[in-house]
């Protein structure tokens, strides 16, 4: 008999899988608010993400990347969180919100993949903020 938990990890590694495969709201922004290319020198994932603030909140956002699985699924993942979300709420991010999105455990060498986008959008953040 199959364990339930097994199965269930089954379907969040499937779920990321289809998120690398069919990433949600890949492409670029010619008029971003936030724009920020950041990598992970270590193993070359790469994240480049373009957010359209409107009144304050995240109106359109997309991105670009290559790399693994864990870093483009949790860049799509994030991407669909972030709509609708406020500067503040944006800068409250922490990386435990990415791994609950990711739903698997991540160990420590994936962890660094699996938070590129939210460094990405951390970094982003600095620059907007540093400009205003």
């Amino acid at each position: 008999m199959e364990d339930p938990l097994d199965q269930a990890d089954a379907i969040y590694r499937e779920h990321i899988l289809d998120h690398y495969s069919h990433p949600h709201n890949r492409g670029r922004l010619t008029n971003s608010t936030l724009h920020f290319r950041e990598l992970n020198p270590l193993c070359g994932d790469e994240i480049e993400l373009f957010v359209h603030l409107r009144d304050g909140q995240v109106d359109e956002i997309k991105w670009e990347g290559k790399g693994c699985a864990i870093s483009q699924a949790a860049a799509s993942m994030l991407s669909d969180e972030l709509l609708a979300k406020t500067v503040p709420e944006l800068r409250a991010l922490k990386t435990q919100d990415v791994l609950q999105l990711l739903a698997i455990p991540i160990g420590p060498v994936r962890l660094k993949c699996a938070n590129l986008p939210l460094r990405t959008l951390q970094l982003a953040l600095q620059q907007y903020e540093g400009s205003q």
